[in-house]
């Protein structure tokens, strides 16, 4: 009796099995269509306007932070910045860029210049959530290029590796800093 429902079980999962094995559809040319995947976006594409946005959906949706954007994409850190994080990003405005050595910013954007880029920027990022009234006159704070820079604090201004804190603003993975300035290593 039992060789008999193993067979009929048997049976019927091999019919499911083939069942589901349906050849690929042609198409009017009698070719075989084929059904286009992309991938390798990664989270930089995920497409939502509900929940609070990530760093670089702060970023992309800032008018002052067009050169950043462009630089973030050129690294090849966009989707590290809409990872889960935590991250704190000091986010150099436009007008940090500009004031850069004429063809310097041009330059960096080549794709020959991709680690070099990377390493500017990840001087630009921690791997921790800092609110501006967390940081403290004369701190060092660990970048994530491995290097550190100095805090300056006065009064209600803070300035990190000497770039003037302009305003804050609180992403899904963490916190963008506004600065004046580009953070050198």
């Amino acid at each position: 009796m039992k060789t008999i429902a193993y067979s009929l079980i048997i049976s019927v999962l091999f019919l499911f099995g083939f069942s589901s094995c349906n050849p690929p559809a042609e198409n009017q040319s009698g070719g075989v269509e084929v059904e286009e995947v992309s991938g390798g976006a990664g989270q930089s594409a995920v497409q939502d306007d509900e929940s609070q946005m990530d760093i670089l959906k702060v970023a992309l949706g800032s008018p002052d932070h067009k050169y950043l954007v462009k630089a973030v994409e050129a690294a090849g850190l966009a989707n590290s910045l809409s990872n889960a994080g935590p991250f704190t990003v000091f986010a150099p405005v436009d007008a940090a860029f500009e004031a850069l050595p004429e063809g310097t910013v041009e330059n960096l954007l080549k794709p020959e210049n991709q680690s070099q880029l990377g390493a500017i920027l990840k001087h630009h990022v921690t791997t921790s959530v800092f609110a501006k009234d967390q940081f403290t006159d004369g701190q060092s704070l660990w970048v994530a290029d491995g290097g550190n820079v100095a805090i300056k604090v006065e009064g209600e201004d803070v300035w990190i590796g000497g770039a003037k804190i302009l305003g804050s603003v609180r992403a899904s993975n963490g916190m963008v800093h506004v600065v004046d300035a580009i953070i050198l290593p």
